[in-house]
């Protein structure tokens, strides 16, 4: 990765020809340097994630930096879009630097204590809307609610719904509380440390919902570095064959769903065909597999007997 320093200033002559002032860096020139450096690093599109450091940094949109190339940086914006660029080039997500994420048409905070909200997920908040619109002031639960994505942008939509959210990582879970109470859900969320449904006591759901942990312990280390460096490991590694928790809310969810209850799972590409011999037919009936966008097996929906 090339090294990271700051940019040298230009000179710049005064009217009686000495050079005692400088000129300040403009946006072309940072933009310049920026996206060579974000190549060097090993960035696929490094002049796209300079503009979006840069717009971030001097909280613009990116048509700004486009009208006005000449514009000159302050030393604190330049101080600035230097340690985001820094971050950047160690192959830190963008979404992090900024700490924000849109999902669902709503704006998440996000950090290292969560993943970053995907589009495709957003199938699974489709599916459970559907679900859960016919229903009379209708509970839900999630395993592994992490951001909150999910479950708040269910709530935004459904305002008679309310939901316990549930998850192993205390950190994780005051980020949901903050999202939550950005989008006027937290009075409808029962936030719970546990580990799966180790909390839950005679609590009943029409839904249980979970994008958990599916990814085998052996792909870890040929993620993305931007995944496999900085998104939370509980959250990606699934064990051995990436399924050990999916199988756990497979066996367990019956215990807490209401009678004809719904469970809706994110799965991994590859995972279909293993996830739908998980469902005993005594006890599931209406195994499907719904596609994302891109016509990849995303999303397993299952209704309780």
């Amino acid at each position: 990765m090339a090294e990271i320093s700051k940019p040298k200033v230009k000179p710049s002559a005064t009217a009686n020809g000495s050079d005692n002032e400088t000129n300040l860096p403009n946006i072309t020139e940072k933009l310049r340097e920026a996206s060579e450096i974000l190549k060097s690093s090993g960035i696929s599109q490094p002049r796209r994630e300079a503009n979006s450091l840069l717009a971030l940094t001097l909280k613009k949109d990116k048509t700004f930096l486009i009208a006005h190339p000449e514009y000159e940086l302050s030393g604190e914006e330049e101080k600035r879009f230097q340690n985001s660029l820094e971050r950047r080039a160690r192959r830190e997500p963008f979404q992090y630097i900024a700490g924000r994420q849109e999902f669902y048409g709503l704006d998440f905070e996000v950090n290292r204590n969560v993943l970053i909200p995907r589009p495709e997920t957003e199938l699974i908040v489709e599916a459970a809307i559907e679900i859960l619109r016919t229903k009379e002031n209708p509970k839900f639960c999630e395993v592994g609610i992490g951001s909150g994505c999910i479950t708040v942008s269910i709530l935004h939509e459904l305002k008679t719904a309310s939901a316990v959210g549930l998850d192993i990582s205390p950190e994780a879970l005051e980020i949901a509380a903050g999202n939550a109470a950005a989008h006027d859900a937290l009075n409808r969320l029962e936030l719970k440390t546990s580990n799966i449904f180790e909390v839950l006591q005679n609590e009943k759901f029409e839904l249980i919902i979970s994008n958990p942990p599916y990814i085998p312990d052996e792909d870890i280390k040929n993620l993305q570095a931007e995944v496999r460096d900085f998104e939370p490991l509980a959250a990606l590694s699934g064990g051995k064959d990436g399924l050990s928790i999916v199988r756990k809310i497979v066996i367990e969810a019956p215990v807490f769903l209401n009678e004809n209850g719904f469970l809706l799972l994110e799965i991994g590409f590859g995972q279909a065909d293993r996830v739908r011999c998980m469902f005993e037919p005594k006890i599931w009936r209406d195994v499907a597999v719904l596609p994302d966008l891109q016509g990849i097996p995303r999303t397993v929906k299952a209704q309780a007997r």
